[in-house]
């Protein structure tokens, strides 16, 4: 089997996005789209080029099936359990003025993909890969929070360099402290951490991000990664502080922007050493990041906004 330039790990589900904008009980069609934030960063690695996997569980239903058919579409190496104890996700979306979002969902932590278990990453994929990519969101039951820590530890056992975006679900979680706890266990041994502005508090301690970022890089993170919306990025690597702006772009559904970022991160250190990266090269790297997370809010979904090969980037101002 051939290599693999990244497997990202997690969860797939659908989004279910509305035709108008306000509140979901004002809705009353929505659209089926592909969403869960490792499945999405999967689908943007595809498109720029690299070889990547996902690994995870899904329902045996019909979305599993879609999602089965989505992923292959793109050129991704599929690797899903399809549970019959549980259904596949589903995220009911409503999107502001603004594209800004808040969710609804009616299968919570009990849909398939927080039935992850150790076994959906095997070693024989595992072993094939440069980088795995993890969140949090399917290892929101006790008996998943394990395969999260395990799955990172056995990548650093097998030379895989861990990319880790918690993408914080708070509302799936009963108790804060368990994920505020599993995320401080996971981050020493993680190459990247990204987290967004209004995530660094709970995950870190630190409201500012520059303090956030710091704190994350003394935990033995090489590049953290903090997302500021429109405002662009703040990345830290060892003790070099960066701050790149993000272009301006009209907003359309801010769903996947980090996950957008995370991609066009991942595509560049896929190929490249991050310890010896120019500081010039890395400031490159994050720069086109921004512009494809800020690409992904000028459409509607997670991934309609991921670019192609051809497609142009929003420009810097």
């Amino acid at each position: 089997m051939h290599a693999l330039d990244v497997i990202c790990f997690g969860e797939a589900l659908v989004d279910m996005l509305p035709e108008v904008r306000g509140r979901l009980r004002d809705c009353e069609r929505f659209t089926v789209h592909s969403g869960g934030a490792p499945a999405n960063v999967a689908v943007g690695l595809a498109r720029l080029g690299r070889k990547v996997a996902f690994a995870g569980a899904v329902g045996e239903d019909e979305f599993g099936h879609l999602l089965a058919r989505k992923l292959a579409a793109e050129g991704i190496e599929a690797h899903l359990r399809f549970s019959t104890e549980a259904r596949t996700g589903m995220w009911f979306v409503a999107l502001d003025e603004r594209g800004e979002r808040t969710f609804f969902t009616p299968t919570g932590a009990t849909s398939a993909d927080k039935h992850i278990r150790s076994h959906d990453l095997p070693d024989a994929l595992l072993s094939r890969a440069k980088w795995l990519h993890v969140g949090s969101s399917s290892h929101v039951l006790p008996e998943a929070r394990g395969v999260l820590l395990e799955a990172i530890q056995r990548a650093r056992a097998a030379g895989v360099r861990v990319s880790f975006d918690p993408n914080l679900r708070v509302h799936l979680w009963r108790e804060l402290r368990d994920l505020q706890a599993l995320v401080r266990e996971a981050f020493p041994f993680c190459d990247v951490v990204k987290l967004s502005e209004d995530e660094v508090e709970l995950c870190t301690g630190e409201r500012d991000p520059a303090r956030a970022a710091a704190w994350l890089t003394d935990q033995g993170v090489k590049l953290a990664c903090i997302t500021l919306g429109s405002s662009g990025a703040r990345v830290r690597r060892g003790g070099e502080d960066l701050v790149v702006a993000a272009p301006s772009v009209k907003v359309v559904d801010t769903t996947g922007a980090g996950d957008g970022f995370v991609a066009g991160l991942l595509a560049d250190l896929s190929t490249l050493d991050l310890a010896a990266m120019p500081r010039e090269a890395l400031v490159a790297s994050v720069e086109r990041a921004c512009r494809i997370g800020s690409r992904v809010c000028t459409e509607l979904g997670a991934v309609a906004g991921l670019p192609r090969p051809g497609d142009a980037l929003p420009g810097m101002a």
